[in-house]
């Protein structure tokens, strides 16, 4: 009945071995949200499969999620994201 109240939302990096890439996004559904890149679903990333989740940040607001996001994105480096990935706990 309250679920609202502990909405969570989240950033994440997956990485592609057959790609040797990593994708950054936000949702607030982490499990259905893999699944779906696993599944093929999305077109732009469906060649990619398997994909791993690397690295989670949680954040309480959708607003500072893609905030977050877009941070990320517009550093424009492999090295950023790979230190990200370096440095969770």
């Amino acid at each position: 009945m309250w679920d609202f109240l502990f909405a969570m939302y989240f950033v994440y990096i997956i990485y592609s071995a057959i790609w040797d890439k990593y994708y950054i996004g936000s949702c607030d559904n982490l499990d259905v949200r893999i699944q779906q890149y696993n599944s093929g679903k999305n077109i732009s990333t469906s060649h990619g499969v398997p994909w791993v989740l690397k690295h989670i940040e949680v954040f309480e607001t959708r607003s500072k999620a893609i905030t977050r996001e877009l941070e990320i994105k517009k550093k424009k480096s492999r090295k950023y994201v790979e230190w990200l990935i370096g440095t969770a706990v």
